[in-house]
């Protein structure tokens, strides 16, 4: 009885593991962050005829400002005490490890072996530390397999907004069997929209350039009305079989290891002591 006692004590504990604290700078700081790379990566639907934003498409420049912002998130969190030594350890350590594992899964037929780290850390670690880990895990990775280019800050971002979104989703009931069921289909769902949703958002960095002509074009100064449909059905006709094999791939591994790693990464949150 006693046993008994104390595994159900330490697993609530495990499951009541606190996550970096993300005060209200800090908060501002990834709103701009997150604001700015939403803004960078939809601008084809919001450019007007003669709009300042129809000639920003350079992605060193883009690349350029969202290494300040995300800084600014760091450091933000650093000051405010919502990242300790402790936690800028662990995403050194995430960050890494997705590094090391995106060569596994080369993208062919949509096979990738990076975004189930991203959700199942944001899930545990919150919704800026998964932010963070999508910019530096694809930055990291992008160094090691020589996948440095013009797509890398918009991979950066839609990697950061997976994150984001991994950690913003509602809590449930992880102490008992039923409770933590409920969460991996909840993350499994989260992993389907969202590997969708990424290949979605990158689309928008070559889509204007790769077709000219077509009711798959991209409109100049056509606006979200006109241009809007023109991207899904682009996005249907030429990635959606890539955006599928994505989803499926990100879902089963979150099945396979999600109970392992969500224990694993709650035990070292709580060790750590984040409060």
């Amino acid at each position: 009885m006693t046993s008994g006692t104390e595994g159900t004590g330490a697993l609530a504990q495990e499951v009541a593991a606190p996550r970096p604290r993300v005060r209200w700078r800090a908060r501002l700081a990834l709103v701009l962050a997150a604001g700015f790379g939403l803004v960078a990566m939809s601008w084809p639907l919001l450019t007007t005829p003669g709009g300042a934003l129809t000639e920003t498409t350079s992605g060193p420049w883009l690349f350029a400002l969202l290494l300040p912002l995300v800084t600014a998130a760091v450091l933000m969190q650093l000051s405010d005490g919502g990242l300790d030594a402790r936690a800028v350890a662990m995403l050194g350590v995430m960050s890494a490890v997705v590094a090391a594992v995106r060569p596994f899964g080369a993208g062919a037929a949509g096979v990738e072996t990076v975004f189930f780290l991203i959700i199942l850390a944001g899930r545990v670690f919150g919704a800026g530390f998964g932010f963070i880990l999508g910019c530096t895990g694809l930055f990291a990775s992008a160094l090691l397999t020589g996948g440095v280019g013009p797509w890398m800050p918009f991979q950066m971002f839609a990697a950061a907004f997976v994150g984001l979104g991994a950690g913003l989703l509602p809590r449930t009931g992880t102490d008992t069997r039923g409770g933590r069921a409920a969460e991996l289909v909840l993350l499994a769902a989260y992993a389907v929209v969202s590997s969708i949703l990424y290949g979605l958002l990158l689309n928008l960095s070559f889509w204007p350039f790769a077709i000219t002509q077509g009711n798959l074009a991209y409109v100049p100064g056509g606006g979200i009305g006109e241009n809007l449909p023109r991207l899904f059905a682009y996005s249907l006709a030429t990635s959606l079989g890539w955006d599928i094999g994505r989803a499926i791939t990100t879902a089963v591994l979150i099945a396979l290891t999600g109970p392992l790693l969500l224990r694993v990464l709650r035990r070292a949150a709580r060790r750590a002591n984040w409060v």
